[in-house]
């Protein structure tokens, strides 16, 4: 009989589904500090928690036994996912069973801001009577800007068709068929701004979007727009949107989400043109229902068939395919963080192509991991070989595979194509000694670069001076150049090049590299 401790409170729905299948021992033991479940998680190899349970390294050690770690919900920042992983214990979520009642919250802000919800409430109770000054707005034919078009911000475009709203969104990583199935506008980030009359959040919170929404981007909005966070904190600049909702720079904005929970203390608490709830994004009864039932079947289905729906850290391939495909599979993750760094749109087509010994690796793996290279980093769930063919599909990304032992050049080559916005972009990339990646090839350029690091990707006139001009920009900043690789000119007389820098570059350092007048391109690639 297999057994599952369930250290945090599920709804008697998800109990109830786990209780009725047979050969399954269901215990409950909530509110366990770290020692008293290290003392009792061995005995078990199904682990369901929320987000009180901390699993800690010493409860993993302590888990002998344990299989499986099902949290309901998405934030897994509560769980060790690297030593589970080591220990081999899977980790899975529930990352869309609350999406519909975070959509809705987001609905509800947006109707209480356009007419005055909180504050006729509070005249009322105050004893007044104030129509005229609460005088407010149809959301019928305004525009719902959406910032973040995953699960729940294509939810939310949905209630807001049904408004006869017009709606408008920006992700970098949906391909242009995703927005016309929903029938909803694509637009730039500025354009998504200076058109919103609502504009609500639905990203994630990592480096690149923290304070995405500051003193710059609240300038670009119209005085009378109005701005919804139910995603994350941080996600807004909270000293810039108190200026801008002080000095009426936009009409109003509600917050569910804050940078710190609770916002004792914030000036925004003193403002009459803002609205907050304490983070209800998922607090509804069939949101709690929803993940309890989910994750319940997720692990029912794990211990029945060994399928890991929703896991964070299953590679899906035999031990000894894994071994055979490891270096190549490292390879094709660094060419798709390349690639996704070249890229000037969102991929719609991926390709990827084996060539001589690398032919003898499992084609699979390998096109996941280049999927993984190119979409990590940009979601708040870790994308990895588990989940990687699934976030590709849901950003409508199509992945093609081809295998042929020929070679060309090298004995074993990886080649990943990508389209995306009429762009067409092609890397190659090959082992040197069977074990140290290369990339040697971008487009029509022949090209062998280390890819570590911080990578400057250059195109350029080809013509003297335009090197040493780059290596002063840089060494003005103090930016040492590591390694440097150029290659020979086009067609249109223009050369590529990729350098390795010390340091990686300031937003401002990289403009002062394309004002060069000979530079018509630079791309900066953390690898």
């Amino acid at each position: 009989m297999k057994k599952i401790l369930i250290s945090d409170k599920l709804a008697e729905a998800g109990l109830n589904y786990l209780t009725e299948q047979p050969d399954l021992g269901v215990h409950i033991q909530t509110g366990l500090n770290e020692a008293q479940l290290c003392e009792v998680i061995g005995d078990y190899d199904v682990l369901l928690i929320r987000s009180d349970t901390k699993v800690t390294p010493a409860v993993l050690h302590a888990a002998k036994n344990l299989k499986l770690i099902g949290r309901a919900g998405i934030g897994v920042d509560n769980v060790d996912i690297p030593l589970a992983t080591e220990l081999g214990i899977i980790v899975m979520n529930t990352p869309d069973a609350n999406a519909t009642t975070t959509a809705e919250l987001a609905i509800a802000h947006m109707m209480s801001l356009s007419r005055h919800l909180p504050a006729a409430d509070a005249s009322i109770r105050a004893g007044r009577w104030e129509r005229a000054k609460l005088t407010g707005s149809e959301v019928a034919h305004k525009t719902l800007a959406i910032l973040g078009f995953g699960t729940i911000g294509r939810i939310v475009s949905q209630r807001g068709l049904g408004l006869k709203m017009q709606v408008i969104a920006y992700d970098p990583f949906v391909a242009p068929e995703i927005y016309a199935e929903y029938g909803v506008e694509s637009v730039s980030f500025e354009q998504l701004l200076a058109r919103a009359d609502y504009l609500t959040l639905h990203c994630p919170l990592i480096e690149k979007t923290r304070n995405l929404i500051g003193i710059k981007q609240l300038a670009m909005m119209k005085k009378t727009a109005m701005i919804i966070n139910c995603a994350r904190g941080g996600l807004i600049d909270e000293t810039a949107l108190y200026e801008a909702l002080k000095e009426k720079k936009i009409a109003g904005a509600a917050l569910d989400v804050y940078e710190n929970e609770p916002p004792a203390g914030s000036p925004l608490l003193a403002l009459d043109n803002i609205v907050f709830t304490p983070h209800l994004g998922a607090s509804t009864a069939e949101a709690q229902v929803a993940v309890s039932v989910e994750i319940a079947r997720q692990a029912v289905t794990f211990l029945q068939t060994g399928e890991a729906i929703n896991a964070l850290n299953l590679p899906r391939v035999s031990a000894k395919d894994l071994k055979k495909s490891s270096e190549y599979m490292n390879l094709a993750a660094i060419l798709g963080k390349v690639l996704a760094g070249l890229a000037d749109a969102p991929l719609e087509k991926v390709a990827v192509a084996l060539f001589g010994r690398a032919a003898e690796a499992a084609v699979r793996p390998v096109s996941v991991s280049a999927l993984t290279g190119i979409l990590s980093g940009h979601f708040s769930t870790p994308v990895n070989r588990v989940n990687a063919e699934n976030i590709a599909k849901r950003q409508g990304i199509v992945l093609t595979e081809s295998v042929t032992r020929e070679s060309y050049d090298y004995i074993s080559l990886i080649k990943l194509t990508g389209e995306g916005g009429g762009q067409t972009l092609t890397l190659s990339g090959a082992l040197l000694g069977g074990k140290q990646p290369r990339l040697v090839c971008i487009n029509q350029f022949d090209i062998e670069v280390v890819p570590e690091g911080t990578l400057l990707v250059t195109r350029h006139d080809d013509k003297p001076g335009v090197i040493s001009a780059i290596s002063a920009v840089l060494g003005n900043a103090n930016i040492n150049i590591t390694r440097m690789q150029v290659s020979t000119a086009d067609a249109q007389q223009q050369a590529m090049a990729v350098i390795s820098v010390s340091a990686p570059l300031s937003d401002g350092l990289v403009r002062q590299l394309c004002d060069l007048p000979p530079v018509h391109q630079v791309k900066q690639i953390n690898l």
